[in-house]
Order: structure tokens, then sequence, then C-alpha cells
């Protein structure tokens, strides 16, 4: 085969692994929607799982790269072959032991479901690169690795845009299927290209002199950062700033678009990028630890772009100190040791550590530490090389910077008041500017940014008691002021209670007040179902709605985080449950899993408020949950869903459901007068398989109108959904 060829050959089989690879991640997690739910910290936690199994993968590449091509061929088909075994893709039948952590059993579930698979493809690149430059005479393997991160970004990006939105799971499964066994002609193809040897010639020792350890650690730190800042960027962006969807592919397609231009045989792109991050991470990280809330799409833009250049250069830095080829699967080794050593501190330890996303500033400075820096003249040069003039420099940006601290705590707010905006912002980007290539000035000033524009006041919140608390499932953030209480989840807020009195604190507030459409359904309750109406609510909040209980009527909450039990029950911040329901019955645990226990027609109203701040819990809304739902609830009982949402338009997937499964629905829309102060806009929507059930709460409000089918849309199920015919694009 001419060189040309045999080039394309490579590149084609390296290029359909990586897709596989990473077509298969988004393919298993939205499998294990209906038993894990839909949490920032199920996707870090998978995201640790694929980098273990990388890890593997590589270890075992260059385990294998002892032996001769041919050998290494006919060892890898195996390893293919004894893969296949787990095809087509699907989960192991076990559901979630009861106490157990889900940050232990989501890894043991997907290593199960998927783990030889997953190694047996993760193997490719390094493998592929290594025969390539043996089949080419000695050709420079590693402009093959940026078209392997290529072939995972399409991956990724094509699941959420063309693969779910067409195809149910089980297709999804088969066209996997028949990907794999075409993968395993492309490597038999590239296998017989590799040159012949004698039986007796079984090794191929490495001729090049092997690195020393301070450079793979090198190697190893340049893969962390990256990978942390990844996995920190995805927590950060969808815990303080939104939780939109589609959030969490992003940030790692642009991880892997990183290696792509910085392992390209041109290096313009990779170099400009590399020249210019110094400045990109020292103004974009004080915005983004500053925050605009009130800017949310920007600061997402501005988050993922400081993460995409701050990869390009740690990645590229990392490509300039590559060894010769001989030595090339050693260095995806140590690059695959880092990123699960990444993987591990922002997926497991920081969650456990830390009461806020600090992993997202201590990686941004990291990644300032690391970066490399060129003095952007030859008199800033001359400057910091001087020893007379770098104490004269080191003395201003000490001066500058106490000055700054001092006028950011205590000078006026128009100026340096919270924010990132004023002449602190403004100074600090000079002096730091003039201080890119010395290197210990510029992490100072990094590091005084990220401090004054916004981390002092988390380090406030984290110092007062209670304050704050992280799960698995999120951050909830505690603020007490004059007379009120709010819990945040994320950057959404979960409850508000007033205080000062009893009768303030049994007040419902926000999106349950008694004009909303849950707040309607409660007082409801005697009328339509007598003194012992029995009640379900899937989300516990801080509790409010459990002030509309009354004696004699029987209430159990469900709830999946044990935190937030912690913070309405235990913690003494809210007293709703103190003050309306004393003794509730909790079913701790993923909801869905809780219902299916319950004895059939045990309930007359369950209300569905299970949103981990915007982020939709989709196993709760397909079909299946919905029968389970009419399963618990009685036959003349009502389901209020509460569909509230700033980036989806949740009312046609329960509209869909209604139509097919002969539920009958209602909706309301409720929106709060300018004098309602601690009332908020909410959308909850009715259904019954009663009809006069629905007909009786529309005669207690005019505003209850029918639901909206949209035309061509089908209803969720555990097999198919999507989320891009529902956006907001106009936010």
């Amino acid at each position: 085969m001419p060189r040309r060829g045999q080039r394309a050959l490579f590149v084609a089989a390296i290029l359909a692994g990586s897709f596989l690879l990473f077509l298969v991640q988004p393919l298993v997690a939205r499998m294990a929607l209906p038993r894990l739910g839909g949490a920032p910290a199920v996707w870090n936690s998978a995201m640790l799982v694929y980098q273990l199994l990388l890890l593997a993968g590589y270890s075992y590449a260059h385990w294998l790269g002892r032996f001769a091509p041919r050998v290494q061929a006919g060892v890898h088909l195996g390893v293919l072959a004894f893969g296949a075994l787990w095809l087509p893709i699907g989960l192991i039948a076990s559901d979630m032991p009861a106490g157990i952590s889900p940050a232990l059993w989501v890894p043991w579930l997907l290593g199960l479901s998927i783990g030889p698979l997953f190694f047996a493809v993760s193997a490719q690149a390094p493998l592929l690169q290594r025969w390539f430059s043996v089949a080419s005479a000695g050709s420079d393997p590693y402009a093959l690795y940026a078209a392997s991160n290529l072939g995972s970004f399409a991956g990724l990006i094509a699941y959420p845009l063309i693969v779910e939105p067409m195809m149910a799971l089980k297709a999804q499964s088969l066209l996997w299927t028949g990907g794999y066994a075409l993968l395993i002609l492309l490597v038999l193809a590239c296998a017989a290209r590799l040159p012949r040897v004698l039986a007796a010639e079984r090794t191929m020792p490495p001729t090049s002199p092997p690195p020393a350890l301070r450079r793979v650690l090198h190697w190893i730190v340049l893969a962390l950062v990256p990978s942390a800042l990844m996995l920190a960027t995805s927590t950060y962006i969808t815990t303080d700033i939104v939780a939109m969807p589609l959030l969490w592919v992003l940030p790692l397609g642009l991880y892997l678009l990183s290696f792509t231009i910085a392992f390209a045989a041109n290096r313009d792109v990779a170099d400009l990028l590399t020249r210019i991050v110094p400045i990109t991470i020292l103004l974009f990280g004080g915005i983004m630890i500053g925050g605009v809330q009130q800017r949310p799409i920007f600061n997402v833009a501005i988050a993922l772009a400081l993460l995409f250049m701050a990869s390009v250069a740690l990645h590229t830095a990392m490509y300039r100190l590559r060894p010769e080829p001989d030595r090339l699967t050693g260095f995806y080794l140590a690059m695959s040791v880092g990123g699960a050593l990444g993987g591990a501190f922002a997926g497991l330890i920081a969650p456990v550590v830390f009461d806020w996303t600090y992993e997202y500033p201590l990686m941004i400075l990291a990644a300032g530490l690391l970066v490399p820096q060129v003095y952007l003249t030859a008199g800033l040069r001359t400057i910091w090389f001087d020893p007379v003039r770098r104490r004269v420099a080191y003395a201003t940006v000490a001066f500058a910077l106490v000055a700054l601290f001092a006028l950011t705590f205590l000078g006026p707010q128009d100026l340096f008041g919270p924010g990132h905006q004023g002449v602190a912002f403004i100074v600090i980007a000079a002096i730091g500017v003039a201080a890119i290539g010395a290197r210990p000035a510029y992490a100072l000033i990094l590091a005084s940014a990220l401090m004054m524009f916004g981390g002092y006041r988390s380090l406030e919140l984290s110092l007062t008691r209670d304050a704050r608390i992280r799960s698995y499932f999120g951050v909830y953030t505690i603020r007490r002021e004059p007379r009120v209480s709010e819990l945040d989840h994320g950057s959404t807020v979960h409850g508000i209670q007033l205080t000062g009195s009893p009768e303030r604190e049994r007040m419902p507030t926000t999106y349950y007040v008694p004009a909303s459409g849950v707040g309607q359904a409660m007082e409801a309750l005697p009328a339509f179902y007598g003194p012992h109406a029995r009640v379900g609510v899937v989300g516990l909040g801080t509790g409010t709605l459990a002030c509309y209980a009354q004696p004699g009527q029987q209430w159990r909450f469900y709830e999946i985080d044990p935190a937030v039990v912690r913070i309405a029950r235990d913690s003494g911040q809210f007293s709703y449950l103190a003050r309306c329901l004393p003794n509730p019955v909790i079913r701790i645990g993923d909801a869905r899993i809780s219902l299916a226990r319950e004895a059939p027609g045990s309930l007359d109203l369950l209300a569905l408020d299970a949103f981990s701040s915007d982020a939709i819990p989709m196993h709760l809304m397909t079909r299946e949950a919905f029968a389970t739902y009419a399963r618990v609830v009685a036959r003349d009982g009502l389901l209020l869903v509460h569909i509230s949402n700033r980036f989806l338009d949740l009312e046609p997937v329960v509209a869909a459901i209604a139509v097919e499964d002969h539920w009958h629905a209602a909706r309301l829309y409720y929106q709060p007068g300018p004098l309602e102060g601690t009332a908020s806009g909410s959308q909850w929507i009715a259904l019954s398989r009663n009809p006069r059930a629905i007909a009786a709460l529309r005669t207690l409000d005019d505003d209850w109108a029918p639901l909206r089918p949209r035309p061509g849309l089908a209803a969720w199920t555990d097999d198919y959904s999507t989320i891009l015919p529902l956006l907001k694009w106009s936010m």
C-alpha cells in the first residue's frame, strides 16, 4: 500500500476507535439515568471511571510494546474479541443497594457494564500510533493523536445532536455494536501492514534513552491540571452559573479538542494560543470567580474559553516535551496517569474536602503556574532579569496589591465593590500583563485576583457555620438575612422562609404559595379527599409544602439527598417541618425506586418537585415513571408536576405522556404581583386518571387551562428522550 494510503488507513482506525470510545460515554450515562439520576456528580463519577479505564488501556498498550509488532497485533485482536462478549451494550441488572454512596456505586455499575469494552478500545490510540511508526519506517506518529482526539470530540458531540434525537437506546446499542465490528476489521487491516519478523525476535526494546523521573512527573502534572480543570469547570458552571442541559458535555468536548490543536502537525494555532494564554487566565480567571449571575450565558462562554485555551497551552507544553516514538506508549501512560489523578481530585476528593467548588480556582491558579510564559517585550525581560530592577518591580507589585486589597475591602463600592469591575480590575490586569514571563510575580498577582474578585466572599460563607453544605448532588448555600432565610441549590433558589414569628414561619413562599398550582391543590385536599388525605411529595427542599398539612392527613416525602434532610429537619436553619409536621415520614433514595415499593393506590395526591438546580431528572419524566405514579396514586387522585425551568419548555413532554397514556390534565402558570415579595412565578401541571378530579380543580381558578401538545413530539421513555426540541433559545 502506498504511504499516503497507509497513513489514511491508520487514521481511519484511530478515528473510529476514538469515536466509539466517546460515543459510548453519554450512551451508557443515558442508560443509567433511571437508576442514578442526573446530578453533576454522577457525570463526574462516570468521567473518573472512564479515565481509570483509559489508564488501564494505556498501561496495557505500554506493556504490549515489549513484544514484536505482529505478536502485539495477535494479542490485541484477542482482547477486542474478548470485549465483544459484552455486546450489545447494556447495564448489569442490579439496583443500587440501600445505604451505599453513589460515589462508590456509579464506578462499580459502569465498570462491570462496559469495563472490558472500554478497556479494549481505549488502547487503540497509543498502540496504532506505535504500529504506524513501525509500518512507515519511523515516521512521526504524534500527529495521529490529533486525529484520535478529533474522533473523540466528534463522538461526544454527535451523541446529543444526532444520535440521541434520532434513535432509541436499543438502536444506539446496535449501532455501536456495528461500529465495534468495523473497528476490528480496521485493526486487522492495520495489523496486516506490520513487518514480518522471525519467531525468535519477540521483543522490541526501545533504542532512545529513557526519560528522567523529573520529566515523567512533569508529563503527569501537565496532564493532571487540564483534566481536573475540565471536571471542575463542569461542576462550577452547573453549580454556580447555570444548570443548563448539555453543559456537562461541552467542557469534555473542548478538552478533547485541545489535544487536536496541541498535537497537530501545523503548530501555528497551538503556538499562538500558548503565547496569549497567560493573559487569558489572568483576565478570565478573575471574571469567573467574580461572577455575574445576571449574565449566565456570558459567564459560561468565558469559562469554556478559559478551559479550552488553558488546556491547549498545557497540552502544547506536553507535546514539546514528547519523547522519541519508541517511548510513545510510556508517554501516553504518564498522560493517562495524570488524567486519572486529576479526575480523582475533582471527582472524589474535592466534593469531600471542600464545601464549595474550590477546586475550580485552585486549578486556574495551577494552570497559571504551569503554562509556558514568554516576556511580551525585551524591556520587560530586562526588568525582571536585572537584580536591582527586579527588586524594585517586586516592591511595586507588593505595594499595588496591598493597596488594592485595602481598597477592595474598605474603599468606595462603586470602584472596588463586589464583582470584577472598577479600577481594581484594570490595575490587576495591567500589572499582571507586565509580569508575564516572571512566573513568581505572575502567580502572586493571579492568586490576588482570584481572591479579590470572589474568593474572599466564598471563604466568608465557608467560615460561617452551617452556611454551606456540599454533597454528591451539589452545593447548598443557606443565606440568612433579617426576617428571611433562603436555601440555594447551585444557582437556583430552592426555598425561602420568613422568620420572626410562628405565623410568618408557617407561610408557604416561592413556588408553593397558595395561589400556585400546588398551593391550590393542597388547600383543596379536605374538600376533595376528606380529612384523612394521603399526600406524597417528591423533593423535600426546605419542607415548605409541609405547612399545608392538616391534622389527620398522612404525609410522606421522597428525597434522594440526605444533606437536604439534614438542612430541612436537623440543622435548625429552617423550621417548616418543626412548625408544621414535626415527625415527617421521609424516604431517602431515588424517588422512582422508592415509589415502586409503595402499595398501589396509597396516595391521594403526589407532588413531583425533584429538580437539582435547573437540571431535570429525566428518568422521572418518562412514560415508565408516570406508570409508577399512576400505580401509587388512587384512581381519582391528583399528580402535580412542577415544570418551571429557565432553559427547557417541559409542558410538551408531559402533554405527550398525557395523550399517549390517557391522563386528564390541566396547567396553571402563576405569575405573582409586584406586592408578593416572596412568591415566585411557577408552572404546575395537574394530572389524574379521573376527569372529575381535574374538573374540580378547574372550578377553583379560571387560569387552569388545557395542555398544549406539540405535534410530532413523542413522549419520553426510558429508551428514548431528547431535550433539543425543548430548549428555550431566547434566554
